[in-house]
Parts: C-alpha cells; sequence; structure tokens
C-alpha cells in the first residue's frame, strides 16, 4: 500500500555548547518512512460565486507514527518530492492513520 517515503522534520531550539546562544534548527524525527499520498478534487464555488476546484492531500501512514503539528513533513512518491505540513488532527485506524495535508509555506 506504501509507495512513498516520507521525511518528517520538526522546527526545534539548539543551544550551542561553545557560544551558548541559542538557535531554531530543521531537525528530521522520521527519516525513510513508508508512507503514501492520496489526491482528491472537489468543487467549490466561492464568495464571487465563481466555481473552483480545490484538491485535498491526505497522507497516509503507520498508526505506529506520531507526527506533531506544525511538522515538516517532505514526501517522496512517484518520483516527485514536496513539502507539506499538516492541517488536520489525524484519524487514527487499527492499520493505518490519515492526516489532511497542506503546502509547507515557512515555519510559523
Amino acid at each position: 500500500m506504501y509507495d512513498g517515503v516520507c521525511v518528517v522534520t520538526e522546527y526545534v531550539s539548539q543551544r550551542d555548547p561553545v557560544t551558548k546562544k541559542t538557535a531554531f534548527v530543521e531537525t528530521p524525527v522520521l527519516v525513510s518512512q513508508p508512507c503514501r499520498l492520496s489526491f482528491s478534487s472537489s468543487p467549490v464555488t466561492g464568495d464571487d460565486n465563481v466555481a473552483s476546484v480545490v484538491q485535498e492531500t491526505k497522507l497516509f501512514i503507520s498508526p505506529d507514527v506520531t507526527i506533531k503539528k506544525g511538522s515538516k513533513i517532505t514526501v517522496t512518491q512517484n518520483g516527485v518530492t514536496t513539502d507539506y505540513t499538516q492541517s488536520s488532527e489525524p484519524k487514527i485506524y487499527a492499520t493505518h492513520q490519515e492526516i489532511t495535508l497542506k503546502l509547507f509555506e515557512g515555519w510559523a
């Protein structure tokens, strides 16, 4: 079922032992985690009554994995690598969990 892999990265503060300064750095917490992306589209009518199509992206991953809200999730599937972030609470099932994603725009 899983035909992609992902890297989950958190933005954490680290103190430099030499300079004693604290800085935020990207830290991978999961590497090469098997996963799968699923895409679906749905029509939406905006405020201006113009119909458009919205694409929803879902990540399917092991239920044993914990991904903190706000983490960057880099997924490689079918030769394409894209950065996402979690946009919903995970729906956890016995065999997998589903997380709705949105494109990563930067650290908050």
